[in-house]
C-alpha cells in the first residue's frame, strides 16, 4: 500500500487550565492542534523572504460551561493589525452581500438623516459606503490604519482604534449614540469578549438594534472548514454560546438568520428589549439535539481534518510527479492555514494569484510562495489551480472562465479535495 505523504502536525490537544474568554471558567477541553503557524496576514516582502518568520501555537478547545469553542492562547492584537492587509472591497461577493444588508436595514429600520449607524471593524468602508450614499450619518471604527485611510478616502468617517468600553464611553459622552450598530466578522477577533459586548451595550440607543455576523460553528465542524481556524479568529460561535454572552450584558438576541456567506454564517439581531423570535429558539433547540453543547460532538474532528490534509497533499504530490504545473488562487487567511498545516510549500505551488495589489509582490506567510496578479494564470496556463478561497468559488470561476475554457482545472480542497474543469463553465454565468 502506498504510504500517504505526511501533512502538517495535527494532533489532539490536551485539556488546559486556561480561562474561558466568555464565562471565565477553567478546564477548557482541547480537541485540535494545527501546530505552530505564522500569522495569516503577515505577508512577507521580498527583502525579508530569507528571514525566519515567527510562528504561534494554533490549538482549539471547548468550554464545558458556556460551550464556547476558542483558541486558548492569544497573539497580541497589535502584531496582527499593525500591517493588516485585508481590504474587504476587493471581493465582489462581499460588496453585493453588504449592499443588500445595508439597504435592508435602511428599509426595515426606516433610517434617515437623523439616525446614526456605527460599524465596528468597518475595514475600508465596504459596507458603510451604502449608507453614506443614502445620506445617513455613519461612523466606522477599525484598528488597521491602511483600511481606515481607504474608508476616509471614499467619504466614510472612520476612527482608527480598538473598540471596547473605553472608546464606547467616550463616544457616549460626545452624544454619539447608535440607532444601528453593525459588527460583521469581528466578534471572533476579540480577546476580551465581555468588554466588547459591554461596549455595544454602552452606545446602543434604547430602541436601537445591533446586527452581528459571525461564521457558524456548525458549518465549520460539518464541512471540515478547518482552514478558517487561525490566530485572528479567537472564537468559533454556536448560537448557544452567543446567547449566553449577550445575556450577560443585558442584551437579547431576538432574531437570527443562517447565511451562506463565508462558508456558513449567522446574522444576529440584538437589542435591549426582549422580543425573541421563533428563529432563535429553533436554532438553540437544534444545537442541543445535535449535541453541540457537549464536548463529545467535537471528538474525532482532528482525525477528519488530518484525512483531508493527507488526501490533498497526496493529490498534489501525484500531480507533481506526473509533471503537472500547479498554482493557487486567493492569498487569503484560509490559504495560509491550509497550505502551512498540510505541508504544501513553494516546491509544490508555483505562485498564488490574488486581486489585491496590497498582497501582490509579497510572499505567502511561512511558505515562500510568491503572490501575483490573477492575469498570470491565463498567461502561464498552469495545469491546475488550487482554489484557496473556496468560499467564493463561483466568483473566481466566473473571473477565470477563459482559463477553464482553455483546459485549465481547479482543485477545490474543502470539504474534500475535488477537481473541476471546463465541464462547470455552463453552470457559471459570465455576468
Amino acid at each position: 500500500m502506498e504510504e500517504e505523504p505526511s501533512s502538517g502536525e495535527n494532533r489532539k490537544l490536551m485539556d488546559t487550565d486556561q480561562i474561558c474568554r466568555s464565562c471565565g471558567s477553567k478546564g477548557l477541553r482541547g480537541f485540535l492542534s494545527l501546530g505552530p503557524t505564522p500569522l495569516t496576514d503577515a505577508y512577507v516582502p521580498p527583502d525579508l523572504a530569507a528571514e525566519e518568520e515567527p510562528r504561534y501555537p494554533l490549538d482549539v478547545a471547548f468550554c464545558p460551561d458556556c460551550t464556547l469553542v476558542q483558541i486558548p492562547s492569544v497573539v497580541p492584537p497589535e502584531a496582527i493589525f499593525e500591517h493588516y492587509s485585508y481590504y474587504s472591497s476587493f471581493s465582489d461577493m462581499l460588496l453585493a452581500h453588504s449592499k443588500e444588508h445595508a439597504h435592508g436595514l435602511i428599509a426595515e429600520q426606516g433610517l434617515g438623516p437623523d439616525d446614526l449607524v456605527i460599524e465596528v471593524a468597518s475595514n475600508d468602508g465596504y459596507l458603510l459606503r451604502y449608507f453614506v450614499e443614502e445620506g445617513i450619518p455613519v461612523l466606522g471604527i477599525d484598528p488597521a490604519r491602511g483600511p481606515a485611510d481607504a474608508a476616509e478616502a471614499i467619504g466614510v468617517p472612520t476612527l482608527c482604534g480598538f473598540f471596547g468600553i473605553e472608546l464606547a464611553t467616550s463616544l457616549r459622552s460626545e452624544g454619539r449614540i447608535a440607532d444601528v450598530i453593525i459588527a460583521n466578522n469581528v466578534l471572533a477577533h476579540v480577546p476580551d469578549l465581555n468588554e466588547f459586548v459591554e461596549g455595544i451595550a454602552t452606545i446602543l440607543a434604547v430602541d436601537g438594534i445591533c446586527e452581528v455576523e459571525v461564521p457558524y460553528l456548525r458549518e465549520l465542524i460539518d464541512s471540515l472548514e478547518f482552514d478558517t481556524i487561525y490566530h485572528e479568529h479567537l472564537c468559533y460561535f454556536s448560537m448557544t454560546a452567543l446567547d449566553a454572552l449577550f445575556a450577560r450584558h443585558g442584551l437579547w438576541i431576538n432574531g437570527v438568520r443562517v447565511l451562506t456567506i463565508h462558508g456558513g454564517s449567522l446574522r444576529l439581531t440584538v437589542s435591549r428589549n426582549q422580543g425573541r423570535g421563533a428563529s432563535v429558539q429553533r436554532l438553540l433547540d437544534e444545537e442541543a439535539a445535535r449535541g453541540m453543547d457537549r464536548f463529545e460532538h467535537y471528538v474525532g474532528f482532528a482525525d477528519r481534518v488530518a484525512h483531508v490534509q493527507g488526501s490533498l497533499l497526496k493529490m498534489i504530490h501525484r500531480l507533481n510527479a506526473e509533471g503537472k504545473t500547479i498554482a493557487a488562487y486567493g492569498a487569503a487567511a484560509k490559504g495560509t492555514i491550509l497550505l502551512n498545516s498540510s505541508g504544501i510549500r513553494s516546491d509544490l505551488i508555483a505562485f498564488v494569484a490574488d486581486k489585491s495589489p496590497h498582497k501582490q509582490g509579497m510572499f505567502m506567510p511561512g511558505l515562500g510562495i510568491p503572490i501575483v496578479a490573477p492575469d498570470r494564470i491565463l498567461e502561464e496556463m498552469p495545469d491546475y489551480v488550487l482554489l484557496l478561497v473556496w468560499n467564493i468559488k463561483d466568483e473566481v470561476l466566473r473571473e477565470q472562465r477563459a482559463y477553464l475554457e482553455a483546459g485549465g482545472r481547479f482543485i477545490v480542497p474543502i470539504p474534500s479535495p475535488a477537481e473541476i474543469g471546463r465541464e462547470v463553465t455552463d453552470e457559471v454565468p459570465s455576468r
